[in-house]
């Protein structure tokens, strides 16, 4: 047989690290020997895959008397995923059979590979779009649905399921022959990007990637010409570039050197400067007149985006990330001049990662106020009561969504 599609079995391998091993996308470097275009369709087919896992469970569930473990159920579920959306049944199940010949504990399984994928090409399409649409485990749904309501859920579903577009934060002026749409925010959309690097402006660093939600924590800073601004947990990177692109004196923190990195990278590649500082967030010294503050955080808004995150983790670690926010938010109000501002930012959907947070803080520091978020581009809908923005996944549906991200504005006296 013909050597299996470099993208499919690299996408069965990302399969095996989030669904076996239990480890996030973002660890692998897998996808480091692929070309540039392979590189790109493995990690589409692994997250088309984790999207729609529900589905392509329940499509193989009739084919099997039991579901076969690890490697082997992963190659069935990325041959079930391509087939019922589309996929060439030739192809797809030629080369599911030669990934699994040719592993030492699935070289066994061709067979039952071959036999199930084949019948799932007659009639998996049609019972694909009859199922639902995937939910997400019971450990996230069962408080999301307490702090926003069953329907708000549903709509996130959906708003997972459909995935995320591509989003560009712009340096300056939108280049010439980019293709995209401009959001009220100012992010520009793509709906269909492609291999990302080779777009108009990219070499040139005219812009960079960046959800258009996680774009807005910087634009809450106001003006920050020729402030010093601190990027307490700066990588990967994005706000750090939207703050020197406006003008401030930067300090990116962040304890992995390695993320520091790729932060200098794209700099680098926009031509913009930064004072990079790996260390502790809770060691740092120093005066600012602004803070930016994106803290660690369970990550539960940017599943439409990274759907490896309901399977790598139970929510067993959401209690010390909570205690941990709280840590930060004082000791980055610590480093705060007075007057400054300072912006505590969570790509989170939970409560007690965003509002809790900042309701919290006004109690612990007299003189602590929030900075109503003020913008044209702010819908009443994404308005919270304490003053800051609660943004959903399932907030502009018709654009493709966005990041859910909390973000508060506050200043002390």
């Amino acid at each position: 047989m013909a050597d299996p599609s470099p993208a499919r079995l690299a996408a069965v391998d990302l399969l095996d690290m989030v669904l076996v091993q239990h480890r996030p996308l973002s660890e692998t470097d897998r996808l480091d020997r692929l070309e540039a275009p392979d590189r790109a369709a493995a990690q589409r087919l692994a997250t088309e895959v984790l999207r729609a896992l529900e589905r392509a469970d329940r499509v193989l569930k009739p084919h099997l008397r039991k579901a076969p473990a690890g490697r082997v159920m992963n190659i069935l579920r990325l041959g079930a995923t391509e087939l019922c959306t589309g996929g060439a049944a030739h192809g797809v199940v030629s080369d599911c059979v030669e990934i699994a010949a040719r592993g030492k504990r699935t070289q066994g399984a061709k067979g039952l590979v071959n036999a199930v994928l084949r019948k799932v090409a007659e009639t998996g399409p049609a019972e694909w779009a009859k199922l639902r649409v995937p939910r997400l485990p019971k450990w996230l749904r069962a408080p999301l649905a307490e702090a926003w309501g069953p329907q708000a859920v549903a709509a996130m579903e959906r708003a997972h399921f459909a995935g995320a577009p591509v989003d560009l934060t712009l340096k300056g002026d939108l280049p010439e022959g980019l293709p995209g749409e401009t959001l009220p925010t100012g992010s520009v959309r793509l709906k269909d990007a492609g291999q990302v690097s080779a777009l108009p402006g990219f070499a040139e660093g005219a812009w960079w990637v960046q959800d258009a939600a996680a774009a807005l924590p910087v634009k809450l800073l106001g003006d920050v010409t020729g402030l010093d601004v601190l990027d307490m947990c700066a990588a990967p990177g994005g706000k750090t570039l939207q703050l020197a692109a406006r003008g401030a004196r930067v300090t990116a923190l962040d304890i992995s050197e390695a993320r520091l990195a790729r932060v200098r990278e794209n700099l680098d590649r926009c031509g913009l400067e930064a004072t990079l500082v790996a260390g502790d967030a809770l060691e740092h010294r120093g005066q600012y007149d602004a803070i930016l503050l994106d803290a660690p955080c369970s990550a539960t808004g940017t599943i439409r985006r990274h759907p490896d995150l309901p399977h790598v983790h139970m929510g067993e670690k959401i209690s010390e990330l909570i205690g941990l926010q709280g840590w930060m938010l004082d000791h980055a109000l610590s480093l705060l001049k007075p007057g400054g501002r300072l912006v505590y930012a969570t790509c989170s959907l939970l409560p007690d990662e965003g509002e809790c947070q900042i309701e919290e803080a006004l109690e612990r520091h007299p003189g602590l106020r929030v900075v109503p978020a003020e913008a044209p581009w702010i819908e009443p809908a994404w308005q919270s009561e304490e003053g800051g923005l609660r943004l959903r996944p399932d907030f502009w549906a018709e654009r493709g969504g966005m990041d859910g991200f909390y973000m508060a504005c506050v200043t002390k006296d």
